[in-house]
């Protein structure tokens, strides 16, 4: 018996010794409050005070959506049995896609969204594409954000048309290219695994709300700190001199649409103060920004796998491109 004690004193001692994440966390707020004026003067730096505004604003904007996003996905998978939805989506993939991309418009929500949303459709046994193809038309094309797009471009109603019928071309063709060419390889196992049997459907609603939202909501602060400091790197008076260069203006806002990350109920606003830009490279930037951005990488990565988001994340970017400008060029015009 002595032996047992001489042997776990040791191991006892190290692990009274050992310090704690929450031990380090308690010793660093009371530095911060100890030496917050030395922190208020370190800090008070006007890239620094744009940085954290701009990253608070994109994880306010998201976190609501995101919550909502997480809780239909526990519904469905606590209350929608898989064979409920095998039934109402058609087997066809392209019927598939089609009612993917309609539902869409039932579902005010932003891309954070739809991410969650779109693992539990596929574990539920919803065919891979029609769940991508819900995940890009569900912040882009839903009333809320049509909405928006209208109060802001008063006036204008083509812009509204422009932007329903781009991002929905967007989600439609992806979804047909996943058909075709994705593989399920590239989707990790925890993105189609089935949730098991037994234990109640509020508590399988609530477990699986909760993981997701813990799940995503990591990848969505990433996101937005990657927001935050692109925000700050991207220059305001570059914009003017996209006024007559119309392909340099859309390739340049597809990009920014990517690094900004604004969330789709917001971003109209932004891009109606570009008054100096034609309607054209703003149009782009509303259909690339709900599609792909900063925080959908990180989450779709988060959710899917790596393998997933560097093939999805690209082509989506050519194809929302391409999708808004053929569809800039036939409903706007010249329009400015």
């Amino acid at each position: 018996m002595s032996e047992v004690l001489d042997r776990t004193e040791p191991e006892g001692k190290r692990r009274r010794g050992r310090v704690t994440s929450i031990e380090v966390l308690c010793a660093l707020l009371v530095v911060a409050v100890l030496g917050q004026g030395w922190l208020r003067d370190v800090l008070d730096v006007p890239a620094l005070r744009t940085g954290s505004t701009v990253f608070v604003a994109v994880c306010v904007q998201a976190l609501p959506f995101l919550v909502l996003g997480v809780l239909i996905s526990g519904a469905i998978a606590g209350f929608v049995p898989a064979r409920v939805l095998r039934r109402v989506i058609p087997r066809n993939q392209a019927g598939a896609v089609g009612v993917a991309g309609l539902a869409g418009v039932a579902l005010p929500g932003c891309e954070c969204a739809s991410v969650p949303v779109a693992r539990r459709l596929i574990g539920q046994g919803v065919a891979p594409a029609a769940a991508l193809t819900f995940l890009l038309a569900a912040p882009a094309v839903n009333p809320v954000v049509l909405v928006a797009t209208a109060v802001a471009f008063p006036g204008q109603p083509e812009m509204v048309l422009a932007r329903f019928l781009g991002s929905f071309a967007t989600a439609v063709v992806m979804g047909l290219l996943w058909a075709r060419w994705g593989k399920l390889d590239w989707i990790v196992q925890r993105a189609l695994e089935r949730l098991p049997e037994g234990g109640g459907k509020w508590r399988t609603f609530a477990e699986t709300a909760r993981a997701d939202l813990v799940e995503s909501a990591g990848f969505l602060v990433l996101g937005a700190l990657i927001a935050a400091a692109m925000n700050v790197l991207v220059p305001a008076a570059w914009f003017e001199v996209l006024s007559n260069q119309i392909v340099l203006g859309v390739l340049v806002m597809a990009v920014l649409a990517v690094v900004l990350a604004l969330c789709s109920e917001a971003d109209a606003f932004v891009a109606a103060s570009l008054t100096a830009l034609p309607l054209l490279p703003r149009l782009v930037f509303l259909v690339v920004g709900p599609a792909i951005d900063v925080k959908l990488f990180a989450l779709q990565a988060g959710t899917f796998g790596r393998s997933f988001a560097v093939r999805f994340a690209p082509v989506t970017f050519v194809v929302a491109t391409a999708c808004a400008v053929i569809v800039g060029v036939l409903v706007l015009g010249g329009a400015r």
